[in-house]
């Protein structure tokens, strides 16, 4: 019998690997202007993490409360960010290259997500990945939540970008992502066309 894997048959349009970025009449407060970077999507739903929704909290606080010593003077005033509303208390690091981490998953080829302690250690030691975003929470989707989104308006999605996440500033990202798109969000429509 053939392994299971979480690639979705040829047939199943997956946009892991991309963002998606909220349109401007998204309603739901969790993801009103929102850029998400998409780390899986099967037939069995989605999962990815906010981009551009800084918390108060900074990564030395962080790693303080997690009893992990921050030798690394260049996460010390890193924001922490909101990756979404499910399981808040948890953490996920975007990082920038792979590596080999216990808990981890290859995004692109030079992009991982990693949700063990080992990433944190490394970095914070300054002997981890080189680019590091780190969330609490996730954003998920249940089975055919997305492409019904998707169908009413909610969402634009675009190929992935490295500097978007590392690079831009986190209050440009979603006018960046839009920017992107040959779009300016402040010109779109709120309503949809239907003929």
């Amino acid at each position: 019998m053939p392994a299971a894997t979480a690639t979705p048959p040829a047939s199943f349009p997956s946009l892991a690997n991309q963002f998606l970025v909220a349109m401007p009449n998204m309603l739901d407060p969790n993801f009103s202007g929102a850029v998400v970077l998409l780390c899986e999507h099967t037939e069995n739903g989605a999962l990815g993490m906010i981009i551009n929704k800084p918390t108060d909290l900074t990564l030395d606080t962080l790693f303080e409360r997690i009893e992990i010593p921050l030798h690394n003077p260049k996460l010390h005033h890193l924001p922490l960010y909101y990756g979404g509303p499910v399981q808040v208390e948890r953490g996920f690091v975007l990082h920038s290259p792979v590596g080999k981490w216990s808990s981890s998953l290859q995004i692109a080829p030079s992009l991982g997500m990693t949700t063990s302690k080992d990433v944190l250690q490394a970095a914070a030691q300054a002997e981890g990945p080189e680019q590091i975003l780190i969330t609490l929470g996730y954003s998920g989707w249940g089975a055919g939540q997305l492409e019904q989104e998707i169908a009413q308006n909610a969402w634009l999605n675009l190929p992935i970008r490295h500097d978007l996440i590392f690079d831009v500033a986190p209050e440009l990202r979603f006018v960046t992502a839009y920017q992107m798109l040959g779009v300016d969000p402040l010109q779109m429509s709120t309503q949809a066309g239907h003929a």
